[in-house]
């Protein structure tokens, strides 16, 4: 979140005059004055991402490149993920992770060939981000920060049709994939680089520009029929119903990848047993962890290598639960807390996410939040709460 309320210390992306021409509520986030909704409101705002397509500011977030023969290797050090046989024009998922296997931030990064990674991370983090890989391994490739470029990001089912319009051939790319592409009209043309990707769980594109034609590709996009222009607050109630984490909320350096159940960002080939086993920050106590996941699907409990887990919640009753609540037992225990939680406006229920005992983690299982002192109960649900609608061809 933003590290001063004070309008005057707040960075403005290039959209800025944008937001407020367009009658935005401006808040502080991640050190940026950021739109959270616009005259519409949330509600409305997240029905048309669902329905049709949203139009998302993200540029307060960090983008930068990784470039040398060596890039993809050095990379891989710093997370559990399998970088070094990631195909060119395609993206994946990170975790940066810190000594004791907690998590730094998490991140997406896409193979361009001929050596060059691209690499998005969260606004709040970049400034770190990008300080800690280049101390890990500015000696092995050439850091790049890109702070001269805005992120767009266009998403709901009627994105693709709307942007194949303006860039014919877009909607070759399936989930995960991109490359540079040239969006326009007869009077607007933009270089840009794409990916089908997001963070809402619809379909979609996130797209990277230059600063100086962030200004001209939102107008553009706005002025087709299917594009409206969505805050913050549906971002995060889109993402949440689609069981995504909000780094900073879900997942932060206390919650390793396995308590945060992102066992499947972690690939067979860095596993137990894999050709690349290891060799990223707390290994020994992640691989030990998964281990225990690993037993516990098979019907062992280890709940003293993995005492929590993050997991799905729904409400019994229409009552939001919000992060920081405590979640107990029915005998009055506390077994964890809430991180996310909201009334889903698709789900059109009350769902949240936050960690519990590993005893507690079983879908189906009941719980209570306390709110306002009264216990609400609850109970463990698989996530997605919305069924996603990635493109995958």
């Amino acid at each position: 979140m933003a590290a001063s309320s004070a309008s005057d210390t707040l960075l403005k992306t290039p959209l800025y005059d944008l937001h407020v021409a367009l009658g935005a509520r401006m808040v502080p986030f991640a050190g940026y004055s950021m739109p959270v909704q616009y005259p519409a409101g949330l509600m409305a705002e997240h029905k048309h991402t669902r329905d049709a397509a949203g139009l998302f500011d993200i540029s307060h977030m960090g983008q930068l490149r990784l470039v040398g023969p060596d890039a993809a290797a050095a990379f891989e050090t710093l997370m559990p993920v399998d970088v070094v046989d990631l195909p060119a024009g395609k993206q994946r998922y990170g975790l940066l992770l810190n000594d004791e296997g907690g998590i730094l931030d998490d991140l997406m990064f896409f193979n361009e060939g001929n050596g060059s990674l691209f690499v998005i991370v969260n606004g709040a983090c970049k400034v770190a981000d990008i300080a800690h890989i280049q101390q890990k391994i500015g000696g092995r490739c050439d850091v790049q920060p890109l702070p001269d470029h805005a992120l767009l990001a266009l998403q709901g089912p009627q994105a693709a049709a709307t942007l194949a319009r303006l860039s014919p051939g877009i909607e070759r790319f399936v989930f995960m994939t991109g490359g540079a592409v040239q969006i326009g009209d007869d009077k607007v043309k933009v270089d840009a680089f794409v990916t089908r990707s997001g963070y809402t769980g619809e379909d979609g594109f996130e797209i990277s520009v230059a600063a100086k034609d962030a200004d001209a590709l939102a107008r553009l996009l706005l002025a087709q029929p299917e594009v409206k222009p969505v805050g913050l607050g549906a971002r995060n109630s889109l993402r949440l119903e689609a069981g995504l984490c909000l780094y900073g909320n879900d997942i932060d350096t206390t919650t390793t990848p396995v308590e945060a159940s992102l066992n499947w960002a972690m690939q067979k080939v860095r596993r137990a047993g894999g050709a690349r086993e290891g060799g990223f920050p707390g290994a020994a106590k992640i691989l030990a962890q998964l281990a225990a996941a690993t037993a516990g699907a098979a019907g062992h409990t280890d709940h003293d290598t993995l005492k929590r887990k993050r997991v799905g919640l729904v409400a019994l009753e229409r009552i939001p639960v919000r992060d920081g609540t405590v979640l107990q037992s029915f005998e009055g225990h506390d077994i964890g807390i809430v991180t996310s939680g909201l009334l889903g406006p698709t789900a059109d229920r009350c769902v949240a996410m936050g960690y519990v005992a590993t005893a507690f983690s079983q879908p189906g299982t009941r719980v209570q939040a306390i709110v306002r002192g009264k216990p609400v109960p609850m109970e463990v649900s698989t996530m997605p709460f919305v069924p996603t609608r990635y493109y995958r061809g």
